[in-house]
């Protein structure tokens, strides 16, 4: 560095005045980004079904003395996202199934907020029938969904040149037909059971809504981006001029011992004569 500024004694006014042109050209890039999105933000109104549940259909296997519970449910197959089954009073050991030919997927965290790293995508299971046993509770809870897909659900984002074209784009993400959507339910219990379970069917379909461009405080954005780009030259030029006046300060030092050394010599010739 002082090698380098011995034989281009501007070199640090060009450090600094490339830093500072690159800091604005950068900062104005991403200031420029910020104010002509080419993101929309779409919403969906949510309609939730609870749907009436008639007697269930009981057959009793006598081979294997258990008893069966079914119920058919019709569910509106338009836009549908989400699919609900709680069961309550049931008996010890009872098994719950949720069945629809055209599949659905389900894994027994989904829905629970607690555990942050389940990804329905990675670990959901796609099946027409899925089950769960009650073991020692009372009630079983399954949840399910169309698709794992969360641009149909839940709000989106979509890229588009203009508003319309975002607005097309997000009514083909949500657009979506489910069939067959007749879902049924079967419980089986252990024994000859008279009184049947009580289960509570939930479905979900979604809607289009709205739609509006993505849009952020862009001044807000801009000192974030000019403080990122100032923090990223200062790691690289600090230390550079550290060196520097750290050179410059040894060099004025040994420059100081240089002249006393002479002014000593000079001072002693002078005693002798």
């Amino acid at each position: 560095m002082k090698k380098a500024l011995a034989q281009n004694p501007n070199l640090l006014r060009t450090l600094i005045g490339l830093s500072v042109t690159l800091i604005v050209l950068l900062s104005y890039a991403v200031y420029g980004a910020t104010i002509s999105p080419s993101y929309y933000l779409y919403e969906t109104d949510s309609e939730e079904t609870n749907h009436g549940i008639d007697a269930p259909e009981r057959i009793y296997q006598e081979s294997t003395n258990t008893t069966t519970w079914s119920w058919n449910i019709g569910a509106n197959g338009s836009n549908l996202t989400w699919v609900v089954l709680t069961a309550q009073d049931l008996s010890s050991d009872s098994k719950v199934r949720l069945i629809n030919a055209a599949g659905l997927y389900s894994h027994r965290l989904l829905g629970v907020d607690s555990d942050e790293s389940f990804s329905c995508a990675e670990q959901c299971q796609k099946n027409t029938t899925h089950e769960v046993d009650s073991n020692d509770d009372s009630e079983v809870e399954i949840r399910a969904l169309t698709s794992y897909d969360p641009a149909r659900r839940n709000n989106g984002t979509v890229y588009g040149k203009t508003i319309d074209e975002a607005a097309d784009k997000a009514r083909s993400l949500i657009q979506y037909t489910h069939q067959p959507s007749v879902l049924r339910v079967e419980i089986i219990e252990n024994g000859d059971r008279s009184t049947s379970p009580t289960i509570e069917l939930v479905t979900t379909n979604e809607q289009f809504s709205d739609i509006e461009v993505f849009s952020i405080d862009a001044a807000t954005e801009f000192l974030w981006a000019l403080a990122a780009v100032v923090g990223c030259f200062s790691m690289v030029l600090i230390p550079s001029f550290t060196v520097y006046f750290a050179a410059r300060a040894k060099e004025s030092k040994d420059q100081l011992k240089l002249q006393n050394a002479e002014q000593e010599v000079k001072t002693s010739l002078a005693g002798k004569e």
